[in-house]
């Protein structure tokens, strides 16, 4: 066997299978070339979702006719100072991509240097290279792609629908509009514009948060968190979906390193593990977060793609990412993305369907209960835990109006004032301008699970000890898990023992939970701790499991409350962060205006 070196076409070929997958790669490519080059605008063009043809025209800097030539070279670039692959401050760097198209299609770059005379053009047909030729051009560079993979035809068999790769263009586009909201993007094809942003104007963070909403749509914008941290030099910027804002897949959280789209499993990890007290697991919110991290502690390096990055601390930016999460889901208090009452009104009226479940979730934004008004002091009310008793109630289900709530008193209270109890299941309240419907053990379980992990960050939770201990039989599997977090589980007030084989026996309980199932308990604490694995933190292990507990110890659907109870309820909510949503992300009420209500009726 004789060993021998590759042609350059052939080098190019095998590159260009890293480099370009699919005609979306082509168009990530050459995009990020012209945002590099400086421009202000782009315009991209697709025919037969990219097969056919592609053209990417910007106004940046363009070339001269030596630059030209040699741009289509392999590994020419002008974008890498003295060979420091560990201080890159541009999109490429590589120097792979024009030589990469250029070798499995027919490729044209007509380009006009800003302030040269004329422009000129060079063609790359399957990897054989013309010579620069005048040509007609404004400042700036315009490449169109012809007959993509006519060089390598077995390639061509991979791609999927014109409709599909027309999709994957699109959402490059989209990724580099929201990183570089200071540029505008045009994308059309034969049906015409597909999407077209303008430049966004005003500082970065308004520039940023008007591109999202053109891209991302309104109600992300309208529903949106403000993040902004620093640490070590690592910044955070962008914006949070509020956890009732959620959807069944993570399509639409866009995670971006020094203006670089990426997609990295530790970033979106952290993401999770931000939410995991607001979302059930197969549920994802929404998010476009901007990381600025000096160039020295993160590798761009990774794979042709350049969607891969590796930083030197990744315990750092986890840390950075689901510390600003956290306090900008904290600051939100107990507010819940407007889309609720959206939802709720459109089921309300006629030939309209009832929502799927879960819908994303409801009301304005709502401050805390002003001091003095009676919000903590009332909430101590709230004791429906040990002691609470079973209510009475008129002989028509409707709550007595209570005391100090007349109509003039209740802007005093976000919430308003109780009103009645529906099906022993849903709270309605009375506020300054519409009405409140709340589910009582969403609700509930949330401001259990809130004074549980109080209760752990001090160290003070308190346990109940049972008269006669509850022995749960349990599969062996699920006895040695439990068995194993006995120690972390006895943090949170709930103390258990092997008994014999394929049993635990439960000795004590967190107070907080008073009567409850212990084993039904037990049994989903040991499903919570199968599922989260050992990837996760001992505090985010305690925290979830705190929300089992919190689910357990919460007032149930089907429990009747009285007047002071409802309204104690109320109260509590607005005076306990993140409030507005269950542990599951289900929102805890709807908020209807007075102005809706009407309309239902026709009386607008």
């Amino acid at each position: 066997m004789t060993i021998r070196l590759l042609s350059e076409t052939t080098i190019n070929r095998i590159a260009a299978g890293e480099v370009v997958e699919r005609p979306s790669s082509a168009v990530k490519e050459l995009v990020e070339n012209a945002i590099d080059a400086g421009a202000t605008r782009i315009e991209v063009a697709l025919e037969d979702g990219g097969r056919t043809l592609i053209r990417v025209a910007d106004d940046g800097c363009g070339m001269t006719a030596d630059e030209l030539s040699l741009a289509v070279d392999r590994h020419a670039t002008s974008k890498l100072s003295d060979d420091a692959l560990m201080d890159i401050a541009t999109l490429g760097f590589r120097g792979e991509a024009l030589p990469s198209i250029g070798s499995v299609a027919r490729m044209t770059v007509t380009s006009r240097a800003r302030g040269a005379g004329e422009g000129w053009s060079i063609a790359v047909d399957g990897g054989r290279k013309g010579a620069p030729r005048p040509a007609a051009i404004d400042a700036g560079t315009r490449v169109e792609v012809r007959d993509l993979f006519f060089a390598t035809p077995a390639r061509l068999k991979f791609l999927k629908t014109d409709r599909t790769e027309l999709g994957h263009a699109l959402d490059v586009i989209r990724r580099l509009a929201m990183a570089f909201p200071e540029i505008a993007f045009t994308l059309s094809d034969e049906k015409g514009a597909r999407l077209s942003v303008q430049a966004a104007q005003g500082d970065l963070l308004d520039a940023r948060l008007s591109r999202l909403a053109a891209v991302m749509g309104r109600e992300f914008a309208d529903n949106a968190l403000a993040v902004d941290a620093t640490r070590d030099g690592v910044r955070l910027a962008g914006y949070a979906g509020l956890p009732t804002l959620n959807q069944a897949y993570s399509r639409q959280q866009y995670l971006f390193v020094n203006g670089r789209p990426v997609r990295d499993g530790l970033l979106h990890g952290a993401v999770r593990g931000a939410y995991q007290d607001f979302l059930a697991r197969d549920r994802h919110p929404m998010v476009a977060l901007f990381l600025d991290v000096p160039t020295g502690l993160v590798d761009v390096n990774v794979h042709p793609m350049k969607s891969e990055v590796r930083f030197r601390d990744a315990g750092l930016v986890r840390g950075l990412i689901v510390g600003a999460l956290k306090h900008a889901l904290a600051e939100a208090g107990h507010r819940a993305s407007t889309t609720v009452a959206a939802a709720a009104l459109g089921a309300l009226r006629p030939g309209s369907g009832a929502p799927s479940y879960p819908f994303p979730g409801g009301g304005a934004r709502l401050p805390y209960a002003p001091a003095g008004r009676g919000g903590a002091a009332t909430a101590a009310m709230y004791a429906p835990l040990p002691g609470m008793e079973a209510p009475s109630a008129r002989a028509d289900g409707l709550a007595e109006t209570p005391a100090g709530f007349e109509p003039e008193a209740l802007s005093a209270y976000p919430l308003g004032a109780a009103r009645a109890q529906l099906h022993e299941t849903y709270v309605v309240a009375q506020t300054a301008d519409g009405i409140v419907i709340v589910d009582q053990h969403a609700a509930h379980e949330r401001l259990v699970y809130e004074r549980m992990k109080q209760s752990l960050g001090a160290g003070q939770v308190k346990r109940q000890g049972l008269l006669i201990p509850e022995v749960v039989e349990l599969e062996e599997d699920a006895r040695a898990r439990l068995l194993a977090r006995a120690a972390q589980l006895e943090e949170l007030g709930l103390t258990i023992e092997a008994f014999g084989a394929g049993a635990v026996v439960v000795r004590e309980v967190p107070a907080l939970l008073g009567k409850t199932d212990v084993k039904g308990l037990l049994r989903d604490i040991a499903d919570d701790i199968a599922e989260l694995g050992e990837d996760v933190t001992l505090r985010e292990r305690l925290e979830t499991v705190c929300g089992t507990l919190a689910c357990h110890g919460s007032v149930r659907a089907g429990r009747r409350l009285t007047a002071d109870e409802m309204n104690a309820l109320l109260r509590q909510m607005e005076a306990t962060p993140h409030s507005g949503q269950c542990n599951h992300g289900r929102p805890t009420y709807v908020e209807l205006k007075l102005s809706d209500i009407e309309k239902l009726f026709g009386r607008r």
